[in-house]
């Protein structure tokens, strides 16, 4: 008999991903959620677990029994984990490549202060640093986008949008995360998972119009302060999808990352990006 998957926030994109993935394959889960109704919207087979990540008690009964844990939920929650989890269980955790950003928040230090947890823990297992994660259901990265595009025919970039991006498909992240929790971690680690190329950000927005079936935008180079100041305004204008400051200022920062650990270890090679903006355009028709 299989022993199942404990998938903590399995009602989030990637954990729900993860999930369908495993269920599809006759490996059995074992949901770990906050709250039950989101799971069962979500109309996949499996009775959850209740736990919330900031109360110990439960979240130790949860996973009492667990011989593979797989954390979808942030990062800042992996000391939680790693108290609540039996110490022979193999964990993979989710962090982010948010971690190597030259504008921390709050996001990526608690990336970071989790990545410390886990590897002070030597805990057998590894947290996997995903790039921007495209093509998931209900993302809105590429979406915002591709919404942006069918309304600006000017896109005004920071540098022009000569700073690089390595998205990641939602389908690799999910190849990840199973092929990890197939190795034999001796101890605690960490990697970074991406897509297989680089690519400038304004090359990235040229895709997702191609993909979208939208006009390719004119990229003009635009300083970086007026446009922080004119995202603060995005969340006043309904014809406009939402833009957060910080958006701004990581597209100043180049984020390109070596995947040979993620080829080698994992044994996994990713979609192009090509590729994977079809299969989310599709999906997004389809849907």
């Amino acid at each position: 008999m299989i022993d199942p998957v404990h998938v903590i926030g399995a009602s989030g994109r990637s954990g729900l991903a993860l999930c369908q993935s495993l269920l599809t394959d006759g490996i059995p889960v074992l949901p770990v959620v906050r709250d039950p109704a989101k799971w069962a919207a979500a109309g996949l087979t499996g009775a959850p677990r209740v736990a919330d990540l900031r109360q110990p008690g439960p979240l130790r009964t949860a996973l009492a029994d667990a011989t593979r844990i797989v954390s979808c939920a942030h990062a800042r929650h992996t000391p939680a984990i790693l108290d609540a989890a039996p110490a022979l269980a193999r964990l993979v955790l989710l962090g982010s490549t948010r971690k190597f950003t030259r504008w921390p928040d709050s996001h990526g230090n608690g990336v970071l202060a989790g990545e410390g947890a886990l590897l002070a823990s030597a805990h057998p297992g590894v947290m996997l640093h995903p790039t921007m994660i495209y093509g998931a259901q209900g993302e809105d990265n590429v979406r915002r986008l591709a919404a942006l595009l069918r309304r600006l025919p000017v896109m005004p970039l920071p540098g022009g949008g000569r700073f690089l991006v390595q998205p990641i498909y939602q389908g690799d992240v999910t190849r990840c995360i199973r092929a990890a929790l197939g190795v034999a971690w001796r101890s605690s680690s960490s990697m970074v998972i991406a897509g297989p190329h680089s690519v400038r950000y304004a090359d990235f927005v040229r895709a997702i119009a191609d993909a979208a079936g939208s006009r390719r935008p004119f990229i003009l180079p635009f300083p970086a302060a007026p446009l922080v100041a004119a995202a603060r305004l995005t969340r006043h204008v309904t014809a406009l999808p939402a833009i957060q400051p910080e958006e701004i200022r990581r597209l100043m920062e180049d984020k390109a990352f070596d995947i040979a650990a993620m080829r080698e270890t994992l044994g996994i090679e990713p979609i192009s990006l090509a590729r994977g903006l079809a299969l989310t355009f599709r999906s997004l028709h389809d849907g």
